[in-house]
């Protein structure tokens, strides 16, 4: 029996969305408010979700003191607060919430036994959403202009 477990966290912090690849015109046009100079906050709510056959002795897919432990020692510290645009994670990335749930679901992968983490979504807004399950891989970004 495969079994799924969604713990929920929170978070806040800022970014703003600004791509190297582009003029400031073309990144005002592109982004809009998100790319005021001076950056943007938010209070994120993610959801991790893990899956698995409960362990026979404790019935538990992941156990929640390790997760919860997990998102206490590594993930709070790392971007609690923070100037997304300012973390190493971002310096050759723009810090969307898509590639924000991307780089979580990288930090929870492979951290707890044979659970497997399905998927990461964050809610940035009561209006928007997003949901990374792994499977893409990005490599360097190439701006859609440049293919062609």
């Amino acid at each position: 029996m495969k079994a799924h477990l969604t713990r929920r966290y929170k978070f806040s912090a800022s970014h703003r969305l600004h791509s190297p690849h582009f003029s400031d015109a073309e990144n005002r046009e592109m982004y809009g408010k998100c790319n005021n100079p001076y950056g943007h906050g938010h209070n994120y709510k993610v959801e991790v979700t893990v899956s698995g056959h409960p362990d026979p002795e404790t019935g538990m897919v992941c156990n929640l003191v390790d997760l919860d432990g997990f998102v206490d020692r590594v993930v709070m510290p790392r971007f609690e607060f923070s100037n997304l645009n300012e973390l190493d994670t971002f310096r050759n990335l723009v810090p969307t919430t898509e590639n924000l749930s991307r780089e979580l679901f990288h930090l929870f992968r492979d951290q707890f036994g044979l659970a497997k983490v399905e998927k990461v979504r964050i809610e940035e807004t009561m209006m928007n959403s997003f949901e990374y399950a792994g499977g893409l891989e990005l490599g360097p970004a190439v701006p859609k202009r440049a293919l062609g």
